[in-house]
């Protein structure tokens, strides 16, 4: 990696920050999201009341935000520094790894940040209706269930992959 062009290098930097955010923040946003509902059936715990729960929401609402902006920004950045840094895949098989579940998870992450969409227009909304609010935070957890805790440990292990780049071919006749 260190024969990448200056654009790549941004690209990647954009790429690992973003990212970085981006997971910080998704991790916050489900413990913080979760922890407003009791476990077996989402049920509100008991400080959550209706009279508090239009500023509950107004408060995480900002975690949901940065989740969109910077998952948009984390992906572009990264299809960016495949096509900049003209990595072989066949060389490098860390890189075509997290790509490969970089891209097997974009479609559900897609999906779920059409709920979160929705979330954000509801909340943000004069007329803060807490039903339909509640009731697309529980479609998120329940949709693609354990996707989230997937999608996480995805992308540590994607961390580690750019960390230590295994994986990563010597072969010239593959080069060429």
């Amino acid at each position: 990696m260190n024969k990448l062009s200056k654009i790549s290098k941004i690209f990647l930097f954009l790429f690992v920050s973003s990212g970085a955010i981006w997971l910080g923040s998704y991790i916050t946003r489900l413990s913080l999201f979760y922890h407003i509902f009791q476990p077996p059936n989402f049920a509100l715990k008991e400080f959550v009341s209706d009279q508090n729960l239009a500023g509950i929401f107004q408060s995480l609402i900002a975690s949901v935000s940065i989740n969109l902006i910077l998952y948009l920004v984390m992906i572009t950045a990264f299809i960016l520094f495949i096509i900049t840094s003209k990595l072989n895949l066949k060389l490098n098989g860390w890189l075509f790894i997290s790509a490969v579940l970089i891209l097997i998870s974009l479609p559900f992450e897609l999906y779920l940040m059409l709920i979160d969409y929705k979330l954000v227009i509801v909340v943000l909304n004069d007329n803060f209706n807490s039903k339909e609010v509640l009731n697309l935070v529980v479609k998120r957890f329940t949709v693609l269930s354990s996707f989230p805790i997937v999608e996480i440990l995805s992308y540590f292990a994607i961390i580690y992959l750019f960390l230590f780049q295994p994986l990563k071919g010597t072969n010239r006749k593959l080069a060429e």
